[in-house]
């Protein structure tokens, strides 16, 4: 298999090209050279957004073709138009965000989306960009040779949004840890490697359309997560359990000041833990457990000096030690337990 994978270099497609690398496959990535892909990947420089920029993909074929792109969807339209006649599918790492806001418990892929997105837009928002995205791959490719991969929360090694290494540096340092409650809260969310395998064999088997994909329902909960940080740092962490309530009322914003964590009940906790995997599994996703993607999280971000790498223009996710320290104090959490 031949595969061509547009931003390969970085986390969702540095997973791809390692997973393609894996099966035997010949990997080019096209990138605009700010880090190295994968060491037996084959490089082709370029920038989607300078004049030209795609230049170095005017000749070539491939069987497939991965693409990551979160910009303007116009980007995908051109890069898809070029390579139509000299690659057999697209597909494209989209987001469970292209759903209408907010989807309810249990949204599978024919839920209702975004509305006002287009294939030939310049940068709008998040949302209708991954869905102008996915416009462009399917106008490029056709439906039956498009696959849009509808992804949920990420983590694993080479993490550059800092979620899972927020909770390791923090659970590390030691001491009473706010510990957002319930314990039981589910999660769902997917190891980068788990998707990367999930697309390859994807390719391999010829899908197209639409696929949730991240894990089940409830593959982990809050408390597995957290107490896994404790057990592959090896720190002296005390976990302080507190309510939902006594943490929002002190102002805390879910999910970029406690990573990962949304209260439960709410439409935000809905779209991001609780959405319709079964078209996935049913074809070939596989989750490995928490423990695994925390210890080998852990594991990359110590090689390389504790300090996760962030995307450029995003705010690194985490909370201050001080509004930490206040809420542990007004709340009195309790090591261990379950509000």
């Amino acid at each position: 298999m031949r595969l061509l994978v547009l931003g390969g270099t970085e986390f969702a497609g540095r997973a791809v090209v390692r997973a393609a690398l894996g099966r035997g496959w010949e990997v080019t990535v096209f990138h605009r050279g700010r880090h190295a892909p994968p060491e037996g990947a084959r490089s082709l420089l370029g920038d989607r957004t300078a004049p030209g920029g795609l230049a170095a993909l005017a000749e070539g074929t491939w069987d497939a073709v991965v693409d990551t792109w979160s910009g303007a969807p116009r980007r995908v339209r051109d890069t898809a138009r070029l390579l139509r006649g000299r690659a057999g599918r697209y597909a494209y790492v989209s987001s469970c965000s292209v759903y209408t806001w907010a989807p309810p418990a249990g949204y599978a892929e024919d839920a209702p989306l975004v509305e006002g997105a287009r294939a030939d837009a310049d940068t709008t928002d998040y949302a209708r960009d991954k869905r102008g995205g996915e416009l462009a791959a399917v106008e490029g490719f056709g439906a039956d040779r498009a696959l849009l991969v509808r992804a949920g929360l990420l983590l694993g090694p080479h993490e550059n949004v800092g979620r899972l290494p927020w909770w390791l540096n923090r659970i590390a340092r030691g001491g009473p840890v706010l510990a957002p409650g319930p314990r039981e809260l589910p999660l769902q969310y997917v190891d980068v490697r788990d998707l990367a395998d999930w697309i390859a064999g994807g390719l391999e088997r010829g899908l197209s359309g639409p696929y949730n994909l991240m894990s089940p329902q409830g593959h982990a909960t809050m408390g597995e997560l957290l107490q896994a940080c404790v057990e592959v740092t090896g720190a002296a962490a005390e976990l302080r359990w507190t309510d939902p309530e006594v943490i929002l009322a002190a102002g805390i914003e879910p999910w970029t000041q406690l990573p990962v964590w949304v209260p439960p009940g709410s439409d935000l906790h809905d779209a991001l833990h609780a959405a319709d995997v079964s078209r996935a599994v049913a074809a070939g996703l596989s989750c490995r457990p928490v423990r695994e993607t925390v210890a080998d999280t852990w594991a990359w971000l110590r090689d390389i000096g504790g300090t996760a790498p962030t995307r450029p223009g995003r705010t690194a996710p985490g909370l201050a030690p001080e509004a930490e320290a206040a809420v542990l104090g007004a709340a009195g959490g309790v090591p261990g337990t379950t509000p």
